[in-house]
């Protein structure tokens, strides 16, 4: 009896650990450990504290973005135009740069710019009533268009100093970037968890309609989320360019799309209405622990498209798998308060 009460014992710890952590986090928890340990056993130096260092120095720009899809796909949306908002934004902080304009003028301009990209996103989807992927597909034109022309299809080098220590500054031995992302995951997870529009991203996400006749303001959230995804795109951008010492206007293709592959292998439903920072924290290590180790394994850049579709495609297909999962729950729980 003291055995099978031992085993139940356990069995019950463990479905609480579960239920904590959730199932969804424990699988991707589970993949990262797969990822690491496969590429640092095809190549010794992938568990280097070096390349951790690196890893999370090339996740940062992605994490930071994906903070931003985090509430935008919760909240039913998505955005297709942060590789060329990045872009964009370190060409043009660098040429405000060159042109003598202080740095935090520069800083603060270039954010405002972001904004802007956001503010007119929302204006596509909000008012002349187009689906955000065909929006932010024309601002993902528009933008990287601006992108070379404002400086003439070259990049634009980077001599001010201080801007030039804002991409090699370390504190705590981890650079600014990867500070920021780390900032930006708490601040903003905290945000979307605790605080009433965290709840606001989520209920519009579930069902905007519902959420109006609840007295919310869908329109109003939805163009929060757009400015907030311009903004931190914009310094994300910012810092990529003093890390590269240069504004580069041919930079960060594909972005978005590895963003939002973080954001839904974290669990984020495409959906909307579901998922956590937490979620997309892991999902962004995931992405990028793959990334970093086909360019280790040397695999060759064209396979490295490739093995992205396919985790891009894991992670849609996952999402749906999901889904359905919690489609079948609800149902069956309605079939129950009904009887």
């Amino acid at each position: 009896m003291k055995k099978v009460e031992t085993v139940e014992k356990k069995e019950s710890g463990l479905k609480k650990v579960v239920s904590a952590i959730g199932g969804d986090k424990l699988v991707l928890m589970a993949a990262i450990i797969v990822v690491f340990v496969l590429f640092t056993s095809l190549n010794s130096n992938f568990l280097s504290w070096q390349n951790m260092v690196n890893l999370l120095v090339a996740a940062s720009l992605v994490g930071v973005v994906a903070v931003g899809h985090t509430y935008l796909i919760i909240a039913g949306q998505n955005d297709l135009s942060p590789g060329s908002l990045a872009a964009f934004s370190g060409v043009m902080a660098a040429l405000l740069l060159s042109w003598g304009v202080p740095l935090w003028i520069a800083i603060i301009v270039t954010l405002a710019a972001g904004a802007l990209v956001g503010l007119f996103n929302a204006w596509m989807v909000n008012k002349i009533k187009l689906e955000a992927f065909i929006a932010t597909l024309v601002t993902q034109a528009i933008v990287r268009g601006f992108a070379y022309i404002i400086c003439d299809g070259k990049p634009v080098a980077v001599s001010n100093t201080a801007f030039i220590k804002l991409g090699t500054l370390r504190i705590l031995q981890l650079p600014v970037a990867v500070w920021l992302m780390i900032i930006s995951f708490v601040l903003f997870g905290f945000i979307l968890s605790k605080t009433k529009f965290g709840r606001s991203v989520y209920a519009i996400g579930g069902s905007s309609e519902a959420a109006r006749l609840a007295g919310l303001n869908p329109k109003k959230i939805i163009t929060i989320c757009f400015i907030l995804i311009g903004v931190l795109t914009s310094m994300g951008g910012i810092v990529f360019s003093a890390r590269m010492n240069a504004g580069q206007p041919a930079a960060n293709v594909n972005l978005e799309f590895d963003a939002i592959t973080a954001v839904i292998l974290g669990g984020v439903s495409f959906a909307g209405g579901v998922g956590s920072m937490g979620g997309t924290v892991l999902g962004v290590l995931l992405i990028q622990a793959f990334n970093t180790g086909l360019i280790m394994v040397n695999v060759p850049s064209f396979w490295q498209y490739v093995a992205r579709g396919a985790l891009l495609l894991f992670a849609l297909t996952f999402d749906y798998i999901r889904k359905e999962k919690r489609d079948k729950e609800l149902l069956a729980a309605s079939m129950k308060n009904a009887a």
